[in-house]
């Protein structure tokens, strides 16, 4: 759900007209009886894409991760998946879906599915999703972008009563289910500006995109800091930003890596900063190619939204991830090796053969050197 793109600048109006039209036609009251899934909405000629028929794949740039697929299970589909968000511990991944990007929002509205969903993880397939629904029974919104830490789901949303076009809202996870959203103020949606955004694990920190005035050109990305109950002034993360557009940013359950999607070479690209003496380095370039919006467990598996697109038309997006390097140690030597995932019901021993182990051993000096990423 991409908020600050052209899709989302008109979606009050369309908001207001989608209310009028499902209200007359009654299909507020037939979706909360009845509810269509995914598959019933995505047209019948959409085009399931893959990597063997995309013609722009992501492209990896760094050697600490596998090269990125797409997730496996059943999350993707013909339709369009996006905005991941994946738990620190890797058990649940939530995302943004819509059946047809081609649909206009009062179309997606009408369509009944479009919103935030989440699948359950074992042995790295994926569940099939259910609906997260954040709104009450008869009454319309669009939700997205969402965030969340501890029991709390931090999101956009467009709906009557906002202050803007999209506001942020929170909701609670209380006996099994997602309650009391609420809209997250005036200071945030209206002073602030923000944009799409991360909630630290700690819950003082949110970091978000925006226009607002101070910038370096387009979206920067900016940080308020939560003092005594309040959020402060947002400063700008001026190492990370440029003329470009920097945003949807991500920070590490540790604290300690900012990761974020930025203009590059004409399409959208992750980087990644890290820490450095407490404050943010110079970003490096992870992925490119029509990838964005990173979200990492604790493992460092990257998940991210991949776009395919045809003769500069999307055709749709699924949740692909890149699985980060296991490193093995021997001695004070330290190397990577691939680790495969393999399907429900499968016990394979991932470990190294321990002839190889020593071959390694023995073939290097034992010290401060380390052995070359295999």
């Amino acid at each position: 759900m991409k908020r600050g793109t052209h899709e989302w600048h008109f979606l009050a109006a369309v908001m207001i007209m989608a209310t009028g039209t499902l209200l007359t036609t009654g299909c507020v009251n037939q979706y909360a009886e009845n509810p269509p899934t995914r598959e019933d909405t995505i047209p019948e000629n959409a085009v399931k894409m893959t990597p063997k028929t995309d013609l722009y794949p992501p492209i990896l740039h760094s050697d600490e991760w596998e090269q990125p697929v797409p997730v496996q299970g059943l999350i993707n589909t013909a339709g369009a998946e996006d905005s991941p968000f994946v738990l620190p511990d890797g058990s649940m991944l939530f995302f943004f879906f819509t059946p047809d990007v081609n649909k206009s929002p009062v179309e997606q509205v009408q369509g009944g599915v479009t919103g935030i969903y989440v699948s359950q993880t074992q042995n790295g397939y994926w569940s099939d999703p259910e609906r997260i629904t954040l709104q009450d029974a008869g009454e319309l919104s669009l939700d997205g972008c969402g965030c969340i830490q501890d029991d709390i789901m931090w999101f956009c949303s467009v709906r009557e009563g906002n202050f803007r076009e999209i506001d942020v809202y929170t909701a609670e996870f209380k006996d099994g289910k997602w309650k009391n959203w609420k809209n997250a103020g005036e200071k945030l949606n209206v002073d602030y500006k923000i944009g799409e955004f991360h909630l630290t694990s700690d819950q003082n920190e949110l970091y978000f995109h925006s226009e607002r005035p101070g910038g370096r050109g387009g979206l920067d990305i900016w940080v308020t800091r939560k003092v005594k109950g309040e959020w402060q002034e947002p400063e700008n993360v001026g190492v990370c930003n440029t003329q470009e557009n920097e945003g949807w940013p991500f920070v590490t359950e540790d604290g300690e890596e900012l990761w974020f999607t930025r203009t590059y070479e004409g399409t959208s690209g992750i980087f990644r900063s890290k820490k450095e003496g407490g404050k943010w380095g110079e970003p490096e370039l992870i992925l490119s190619q029509f990838a964005g919006e990173p979200s990492l467990d604790h493992d460092g598996n990257l998940y991210f939204v991949h776009h395919f697109f045809r003769e500069g038309k999307m055709i749709e997006a699924d949740i692909y991830v890149a699985y980060h390097k296991k490193p093995q140690f021997l001695g004070n030597v330290v190397f990577y090796r691939k680790v495969p995932v393999y399907p429900i019901g499968e016990d394979r021993d991932h470990r190294l053969p321990f002839h190889f182990l020593c071959f390694l051993y023995c073939s290097i000096h034992v010290g401060s050197r380390r052995y070359p990423r295999v």
